[in-house]
């Protein structure tokens, strides 16, 4: 069997001629011949036609060997035309027919990203097409690994605001699916780069941040995205008034809600039942912050279930370590150990203040008690008869 291509042994005009004989001989519309103008338009020609090569179905050795050159030389010389050349060939990468073809692509993309000067606006636009061939062949976690890491990929040349909102906008998207905690993250970050005077403009990307943490399974603390800009800016509206039901609202307001605009709901893709399943579950936190303690017929009636389901309701509840409680199937009640607040303003802020002035105090105490205990013993010890015995007084006469 032929071994695949080989060029990187070449010099650099040698390698884009002998990939313009390859490229020709699969297809391509260009000339063997290299370009007059030199090497920087050697490589806008080739990038022009290089996804010829990804018909080759079955051939990702050689593909991959093809486009391993085509970046060797991009990060071999200085582009005066970068950001266009960057941006055909990376738009190429991205038309990869098959799984296994984006698989190649997306390799050729990070050898690109990782051998670009970290100082380098075109980083950027190779990051933003790697995350669409990732999407591609499902190897979107091996991208992007966290927003820490993100923005520590860009810490020496930051992209623009616009650019970064672009970025997240497709992270959420392709997200949302498989990883719907982290899209909702990646979408509360993108909120958070608007201000004041742009805010307004962000009403489908508040839309959709609100819309994501409501279908998340995993997502109960929704409280916060009250506080957003773009999403205030929704006040008023259908959307911002569901919000507000899942942020401290019983079941029974969100079931009023259902009945009054069904279409709405279902036409922001989200599932009435796994609403109903979210609520049921914030609905029994919000009791629990009150209610040490709870009987399975006032959970049927304030969650909606049959009193048999009570029990499987809790194990469900339990499972999700938002609370801490015990049942007691003797006497039908549920004992609350601990329950995460639905919401953490200003009361929860005091009462957590008054419980560490509490401990503070307590501890206090306890270390004043402890200084008398020892000051009493060491008093009682430097007050003790001295007793001495002689010699004499061992004697037996």
């Amino acid at each position: 069997m032929q071994g695949p291509p080989v060029f990187i042994d070449l010099t650099i005009e040698d390698q884009a001629q002998e990939i313009r004989k390859y490229l020709k001989n699969q297809g391509a519309e260009i000339s063997e011949e290299k370009s007059p103008k030199g090497i920087e338009d050697d490589l806008h020609k080739i990038c022009g036609v290089c996804d010829v090569c990804l018909k080759k179905e079955g051939d990702e050795v050689e593909i991959d060997a093809v486009l391993t050159s085509i970046v060797s030389i991009m990060v071999s010389i200085s582009l005066e035309r970068g950001e266009n050349l960057i941006l055909a060939f990376c738009e190429k990468l991205t038309k990869a027919p098959t799984n296994e073809l984006a698989k190649v692509c997306l390799q050729s993309l990070w050898r690109l990203f990782n051998n670009l000067d970290p100082s380098s606006p075109h980083r950027y636009h190779v990051y933003y097409h790697l995350v669409q061939v990732a999407k591609q062949c499902d190897q979107v976690k091996e991208v992007f690994t966290g927003l820490d890491e993100l923005k520590s990929q860009f810490s020496q040349c930051q992209p623009s605001k616009e650019q970064m909102q672009k970025l997240y906008r497709l992270l959420h998207d392709v997200l949302k699916d498989t990883q719907c905690e982290v899209a909702s993250k990646v979408m509360i970050e993108l909120l958070g780069t608007y201000t004041d005077d742009n805010a307004s403009h962000a009403r489908d990307d508040a839309m959709k941040c609100i819309v994501t943490a409501l279908a998340d399974p995993n997502t109960f603390l929704l409280d916060p995205l009250l506080s957003l800009k773009p999403v205030r800016f929704l006040e008023g509206e259908l959307i911002h008034d569901l919000l507000s039901i899942f942020v401290s609202e019983k079941l029974q307001s969100y079931m009023q809600f259902y009945q009054n605009h069904k279409e709405f709901v279902t036409s922001q893709g989200l599932n009435h039942e796994q609403n109903m399943k979210k609520m049921r579950l914030l609905s029994f936190m919000q009791l629990a912050e009150s209610n040490p303690e709870m009987s399975f017929s006032l959970l049927k009636e304030e969650l909606q279930i049959e009193e048999n389901e009570v029990e499987s309701f809790i194990i469900e509840v339990l499972k999700t370590k938002l609370v801490r409680a015990r049942i007691d199937q003797r006497e039908r009640k549920v004992h609350i150990s601990s329950t995460m607040h639905r919401t953490f303003g200003r009361a929860q802020w005091q009462q957590l203040h008054d419980l560490l002035f509490t401990w503070r105090d307590n501890l206090t105490l306890v270390q004043k008690n402890i200084g008398n205990i020892s000051n009493t013993q060491a008093e009682n010890k430097s007050q003790a008869p001295i007793s001495i015995t002689t010699s004499a007084s061992k004697r037996n006469y």
